[in-house]
């Protein structure tokens, strides 16, 4: 245990005769008195009162918790009980993302079965969170492994199905050998596994099934402007993946091929007002188009086989604009539809099948991709866009190419030719219309959501494939479909479950026919996409949750987690609350009000890993120095929007501030008095010594301070900075108390450690209940009142106001708080060290900010 500081005061005992700050002792005692009453933190039923839900991403139950979690629950569990003290009625629950790759993967390296190993965490992280004292309704606990819970999970699907929103094709799915599943876009992060960093993705065409999260696109964008409470940070990354573009779909005629399939080859484009510049066609190496060219003419498979590859190479490393370009010349044609013109069509590596239609024109003139691909390849560079002069008698030089910019005028465009960009664009995609060969669209670049995980561990896809009737639903009667138990899970290909006879094999409940289960299971990020909700109404098992109870406590007013989810969880979660909003299950249209993302927590410059042995163990923490200093540090080294770079000397300083905290109050608990302050009618401060004034202005500043952050920016850093100022001076005025001990002093003395321990009651809350029970003080301090700071109190008196002389500073005056600039002019002149600086020097203007500065320009 860390050394502690002792306070050499005028009347304090000998250092070794003071009490000793046991944290173990403290807080061993305190979490054993909570445990007793399960309905500490319960939220009331029905309440007058106005609610307050706030919520941390629940976790992943694969191993013990790290200081990243500690701090992410420290900063919630801070707004939690800051909320109860100022009389809301809090939901604060915690749950458990059981399912998913994580803890099945430590389980097949542990020869455990997933259940096991995954319930075996879960009791092991309960109990670090209850050690820590993060203050959870464990009676609305969520573990979505179990099938009460899992079983919604199907019957949403079910739902889902019904309104044509989940469905069934072969695609290219992202892979990931080292899962042994399908990955999600969203889950692809710069070409590897979101979870294995330096496994790169693959590519396998797949039957798999999707979510329309499409259909919702355009109000997924447009509500981001709603969600003014969210960091812009998120909502900008949000609007960069739904990428929303607005163009003309153009169809490019397929010339002498009106047999072969694809004889219209579909063109979204941005800039229809370049299609004169066109000067090819051309098409992703996947497109079905080629599959029909390479069978016309098999010398194409080899040269497409290698655009693939190189393309494949080129997402795997995580930068597919990077790649080196390269295509085949298909010795076709396309028809131009608005000139006319033969335009041959080429298959590049650079196109994507899932971006726009796979098929792209090829303007170089205006875009640098084409006109790098027509400078390596000898396709003719057609200008057709020149820059707009101010003079529209001037001529128009020849621009450099290629021209991208939209502010010019069309040449070489037919009838087009001499409009701005800008109204081309609408003419020409009018024309379209009007013509038939294309029309106004807008695309989106975010793609429908795909479920199927060929794994075991994860919520059972509710579908039966009957030989007679195709795909037939799962019952609602039959849900849940029950996850077996006892299966080998292998990392081979296809799912664990499809060598699971006595799962596959089932009747239809169409025709009583024999039919097979569907063996994938869903993506674990659909049972986090609604298990909020689930909280609110955690034991029903007749619906997902009860819609009165919802209404009361959604949206979400506080949500906490990594800005890591910007783009998975948090997109799908708010795809889930529409459709249900649609269902008429809520009313509300978002999930989350007010959204917190916090920095990770490093050490040595590192994020914490166990390959780089740099990992800081919560348990450890509390062990040498208490819960208390692990949740006050991890809340005090940085703001909670930053990263913060653990350091153990640290959170030794935070010990030692603690005990010296208690160590005050131990001595002074007794210190009684007449009310100190104001006139309550009035606020004007009571009579009171100097010294006794700046201790009270000290606490209403420490308060004001306090308040504005947990109201406002959170910096809960400057909030513990302020404590710890306000006990140096509650030392100070200590020994004044000693020296002076009037009845005035010592019920200010009272009065200052009271609000010390209610202030601190977020930050350290077994050490705070323990000097509140020291304090002779009865009412529950989870809910007593918060402070309220006085305005008149809390002004300063006198302040300091630095003096420059041209623009260096030369001293500081005392002067009256909000005195007049000539008052303060006239301080700054009378000065010792100003009159020094400016002696035998003509003053050419004195320049005085109020309450800021003072500078005298001398010459």
């Amino acid at each position: 245990m860390p050394q502690e500081e002792t306070t050499s005061l005028a009347h304090s005992r000998d250092s070794h005769s003071e009490p000793r700050y046991d944290a173990q002792r403290i807080e061993t005692r305190w979490f054993e008195r909570w445990q007793q009453d399960p309905s500490l933190y319960a939220a009331e039923p029905s309440s007058t009162k106005p609610k307050y839900y706030v919520l941390e991403m629940l976790p992943y139950p694969s191993g013990a918790l790290h200081m990243g979690h500690v701090r992410n629950y420290a900063i919630g569990d801070a707004l939690a009980r800051y909320m109860w003290m100022n009389g809301y009625n809090v939901l604060h629950p915690m749950g458990w993302d059981a399912f998913g790759l994580p803890a099945e993967n430590a389980a097949i390296s542990a020869q455990t079965p997933p259940r096991e190993w995954t319930l075996r965490n879960i009791e092991n992280m309960k109990g670090q969170m209850k050690r820590l004292g993060f203050a959870y309704d464990w009676t609305r606990e969520v573990t979505t492994c179990f099938p009460e819970y899992y079983r919604w999970n199907q019957w949403f699907f079910l739902k889902l199905y019904e309104k044509g929103l989940a469905y069934r094709k072969k695609s290219k799915v992202n892979w990931c050998p080292k899962c042994a599943t399908v990955l999600a876009n969203e889950q692809v992060v710069d070409g590897c596994c979101w979870r294995h960093e330096d496994t790169p993705v693959e590519q396998r065409e797949l039957e798999q099934w999707f979510l329309r999260i499409t259909d919702y696109a355009a109000e997924l964008l447009c509500d981001l402007d709603k969600l003014s409470a969210w960091p812009e940070r998120v909502r900008t990354m949000q609007r960069n993946w739904i990428g929303r573009s607005e163009g003309t779909l153009v169809e490019f005629r397929l010339e002498g091929q009106i047999g072969l399939a694809g004889s219209k080859i579909p063109v979204f484009t941005t800039r229809v007002d370049t299609i004169y510049g066109a000067t090819s066609v051309q098409l992703a190496p996947e497109l079905p188009l080629v599959a029909d060219f390479i069978a016309q003419d098999p010398s194409l498979g080899g040269k497409v086989a290698q655009l693939l590859a190189e393309q494949r190479k080129a997402k795997e490393a995580g930068d597919i604009s990077a790649i080196e370009k390269h295509g085949v010349n298909t010795r076709r044609h396309a028809i131009n539809p608005y000139s006319g013109e033969r335009l041959p069509i080429w298959i590049a590596n650079y196109i994507l099948t899932d971006y726009g239609t796979g098929a792209i024109m090829s303007v170089p003139a205006h875009d640098e991709r084409d006109y790098d691909f027509a400078k390596k390849y000898g396709l003719p560079i057609r200008l057709v866009i020149v820059p707009q002069t101010a003079d529209p008698e001037e001529t128009m030089a020849d621009p450099s190419l290629p021209f991208t910019g939209c502010d010019g005028i069309l040449i070489n465009s037919g009838p087009f030719s001499g409009l701005s960009c800008e109204e081309a664009m609408a003419k020409m995609a009018a024309h379209a219309e009007k013509g038939g060969f294309g029309k106004p669209t807008v695309t989106y670049r975010l793609k429908d959501w795909g479920i199927s995980r060929q794994r075991y561990w994860g919520t059972p896809i509710p579908i039966l494939y009957c030989e007679k009737d195709g795909i037939v639903p799962v019952p609602e009667q039959d849900l849940p479909v029950i996850l077996p138990d006892n299966v080998e899970i292998t990392l081979a290909g296809g799912s664990p479950l499809a060598r699971i006879p006595e799962f596959v094999h089932t009747r239809c409940p169409k025709c009583g026919g024999p039919a097979r289960r569907e063996t994938d299971t869903m993506d674990t990020f659909v049972d986090s996409s609604w298990y909020f909700y689930r909280y609110t109404d955690a034991h029903d098992d007749q619906a997902p949750f009860a819609a009165n109870i919802v209404c009361y406590w959604f949206p979400i007013d506080q949500y906490i987690g990594g800005v890591e989810h910007a783009i998975l969880h948090l997109i799908y979660s708010r795809f889930w609350t529409k459709f249900m909003r649609d269902m008429g299950l809520v009313k509300n249209d978002e999930p989350v009000e007010r959204l917190f993302t916090q920095g990770m927590v490093i050490k040595e410059g590192a994020k914490m890993s166990k390959s780089l042995g740099n990992v800081v163990s919560p348990d450890d923490m509390v062990r040498r120095f208490g819960a208390d200093s692990a949740r006050l540090y991890s809340l005090f080294a940085a703001p909670p929007d930053r990263d913060l770079d653990w350091k153990d000397d640290g959170i030794a300083g935070i010990y030692r501030f603690l005990g010296k905290v208690y160590r005050f109050v131990s001595r002074n608990a007794a210190a009684r008095g007449p009310s100190p302050g104001g006139d309550p009618e009035t606020s004007e401060p009571a009579p009171l010594q100097p010294e006794a004034r700046a201790m009270q202005r000290k606490l209403h500043q420490t308060i004001r301070r306090v308040s504005d952050d947990f109201q406002g920016r959170w910096h809960f850093n400057t909030s513990i900075a302020a404590i710890m100022e306000l006990v140096n001076e509650m030392h100070s005025f200590e020994e004044v108390v000693s020296r002076t001990p009037l009845p005035a002093n010592l019920a200010l003395l009272a009065v200052v450690q009271r609000e010390l321990v209610v202030l601190l009651a977020p930050f350290a809350p077994f050490l705070a209940h323990e000097l509140w029970e020291m304090l002779g003080e009865k009412e529950s301090l989870l809910r007593v009142p918060w402070p309220k700071y006085d305005p008149v109190l809390a002004k300063e008196e006198e302040i300091q106001i630095p003096v420059q002389v041209n623009g260096k500073l030369r001293g500081l005056v005392l002067v009256a708080a909000g005195s007049s600039e000539d008052t303060i002019r006239e301080a700054a002149l009378e000065d010792v060290k100003i009159k020094s600086a400016i002696a035998g020097k003509a003053i050419a203007r004195i320049v005085v900010v109020p309450g800021k500065l003072v500078n005298i320009v001398v010459e």
